[in-house]
């Protein structure tokens, strides 16, 4: 893979644009072109909507505000709407991103609840602050792409395998019987 699109989710006012760019990266050694994009600067709250708004993302990124407890329920919302219609999800990256940080003297979400939802849908999951520490950020999105790059290498070699697997089932069905 030598380029990855995410799809920046989240309510109003989560910091989701200073998320947003272009940029190469490198991860292992290897240059991505990473594209992170909000396709949805407002909630979609119909799946249908939702999925044809992401449906050219390799991976996720659904952000909440750590002071703000309404913002982390629709980040809730959205990840269970993905999960539900993107039948494909399974073979892409999730990443749950609590931001604001820095705010963490009005903190309405516990790290502890944001964690246990994440591990729960099998989103990956992380706190930050975009504001104050914009290394966070990159150190996210190299996680995140090592990931989308490990699913592509587990899906890769589950489709040469099933090629593998079906070429077997040919040559052993497929031979003609001979008459008795």
């Amino acid at each position: 893979m030598s380029s990855a699109k995410v799809a920046i989710l989240g309510s109003d006012g989560v910091g989701k644009s200073d998320l947003l760019y272009k940029k190469q990266i490198k991860v292992d050694g290897r240059h991505l072109n990473l594209e992170v994009f909000d396709p949805c600067s407002q909630l979609c709250h119909n799946r249908t909507e939702l999925v044809e708004q992401v449906r050219w993302a390799d991976a996720f990124v659904v952000v909440y505000d750590i002071s703000d407890h309404v913002t982390f329920r629709e980040a809730k919302s959205l990840i269970s709407n993905l999960k539900k219609s993107c039948k494909s999800l399974t073979s892409q990256a999730i990443f749950l991103v609590g931001n604001k940080q820095d705010l963490c003297h009005a903190r309405e979400v516990s790290e502890e609840d944001a964690r246990f939802f994440a591990e729960e849908t099998g989103a990956l999951f992380c706190e930050l602050s975009v504001a104050e520490h914009p290394e966070e950020v990159a150190i996210m999105f190299v996680q995140l792409l090592r990931t989308v790059q490990e699913v592509a290498k587990a899906r890769e070699r589950r489709r040469h395998s099933g090629s593998k697997s079906m070429t077997r089932l040919i040559n052993v069905f497929g031979k003609r019987r001979q008459s008795v």
